[in-house]
């Protein structure tokens, strides 16, 4: 008998996670996808894993409907065997401003929640194989992603069998460091305000965002730059910084020095988890290629650099220049790596564990015809946000996950720039589509 789909459990990207705060009797949201209290989830500069206005107990909730009901609704009606055989499909919501060792250590114990949950369930009890090595699948986009590379890398994957990961900033987003150095970015959701810059500054986790692959900042010195480094920022952030501790913080006679062990705290903690991600090889796991789908957006307009400089000693972003391109119609192959999906470069979307061969690229040309609304939110959130929407993106996973082939050509992708043997990790033959 064909063994089941293991269980699945989909993992958001940053900011895609309702936010509540349970300190009052009747509970109140302060982020959810129509809703934005910056203040109120800013987090405190003497322990930021609480909120700098207390008192207060904000909890994270439910996921964004509108960027993952319909990939969940698909993986649970078209994985099922048949109506008195469900597989189920779990989201994960998490606090997404918290440092990701947080949210992977909370996955670990909903992994074995998941299991435990599963085995209750008639037609996975009578599976001797699945008793025998209960496991789940994971699907995390964008930032979820990166929780699973750490989580993985960190446990190994005894209790996971599948991967797949969508548009996920492995190596980093321009976008990050744009959101902490003025408060607009496109992560996904609505551009935001300056005003929400202090935000920002004092919410961890997008700092493990910050890009870090070969060449991805040009400055006018010859030295080579990180943005994980203090001294690579402009003096406006350990500023703000500084400012939040005097006016928010536990009274202090060293609020600037405070300040300056707070940002290179956040810089630290995020460079050492993306050392781990780096330095992450698929067999340390117990894993393979074959068991991890990489699937990278394209083909939208994209920052693919960014400028530093010096003015009378100090550093600035030069914001001015036309960083954006999207040149994955051009027919030579390195100028092609200029692109993205509107948030996460090319060079930001691939992992170090695997090869360029082994990823799938699509683009926002994928969406059927029919999905109007999807394209057209494509349009106004952007490519990144809107992707797991893709109606043959949820075939593809579909496909992966049930190790099937694909004899209708209802599912394609397309090859990195530069790559001639396509190693997909999807039996039989993967249809290449071409623009």
């Amino acid at each position: 008998m064909k063994r089941m789909v293991e269980p699945v459990i989909v993992i958001p990207g940053i900011t895609a996670t309702y936010l509540k705060d349970e300190y009052p009797v009747d509970n109140e949201y302060l982020w959810k996808v129509i809703k934005k209290d910056y203040k109120r989830i800013t987090l405190h500069p003497n322990n930021p894993k609480y909120e700098a206005i207390e008192p207060a107990r904000v909890v994270h909730d439910q996921i964004y409907e509108v960027a993952y009901k319909e990939l969940i609704e698909e993986l649970r009606h078209n994985l099922k065997e048949s109506d008195d055989k469900e597989v189920p499909v779990y989201p994960f919501g998490y606090d997404w401003r918290m440092p990701l060792e947080d949210a992977e250590d909370k996955l670990d114990q909903f992994i074995d929640e998941v299991i435990e949950r599963t085995l209750l369930t008639r037609h996975y009890y009578n599976e001797e194989e699945y008793k025998e090595k209960p496991k789940v699948n994971l699907i995390g986009h964008s930032m979820g992603g990166l929780i699973i590379a750490g989580y993985i890398q960190k446990r190994g994957a005894t209790k996971v069998n599948k991967v797949v990961t969508l548009a996920t900033p492995f190596r980093g987003s321009y976008e990050a460091a744009l959101k902490i150095t003025t408060g607009y970015a496109d992560l996904g959701t609505a551009t935001s305000k300056s005003s929400e810059r202090e935000a920002a500054r004092m919410t961890p986790s997008l700092y493990y965002l910050l890009p870090d692959f070969d060449n991805a900042i040009e400055s006018d010195h010859e030295e080579p730059v990180s943005l994980f480094n203090t001294d690579s920022w402009q003096p406006s952030v350990l500023e703000t910084i500084e400012k939040f501790i005097t006016t928010k913080g536990l009274p202090t006679r060293t609020p600037k020095e405070d300040a300056g062990k707070l940002f290179s705290k956040l810089l630290g903690d995020a460079q050492s988890h993306r050392d781990r991600i780096n330095k992450f090889k698929l067999t340390d796991a117990g894993l393979d290629k074959s068991r991890w789908m990489a699937v990278v957006g394209v083909d939208s307009k994209t920052r693919i650099n960014l400028h530093i400089t010096k003015m009378n000693g100090a550093v600035y972003f030069d914001l001015q220049r036309d960083d954006r391109k999207n040149e994955w119609g051009n027919g030579d192959q390195e100028n092609q790596k200029l692109t993205g999906d509107g948030t996460v470069p090319f060079k930001g979307a691939l992992p170090t564990f695997l090869s360029k061969e082994n990823l799938i690229c699509i683009t926002p040309g994928d969406y059927g015809y029919w999905e109007i609304q999807d394209r057209a939110l494509s349009k106004v959130a952007g490519f990144h946000g809107i992707l797991p929407n893709m109606n043959m993106l949820h075939r593809l996973i579909v496909r992966f996950l049930k190790d099937k082939e694909d004899p209708k050509g209802s599912t394609w992708g397309r090859r990195a720039p530069g790559i001639e043997d396509w190693k997909y990790p999807l039996k039989g033959e993967l249809r290449e589509k071409t623009d």
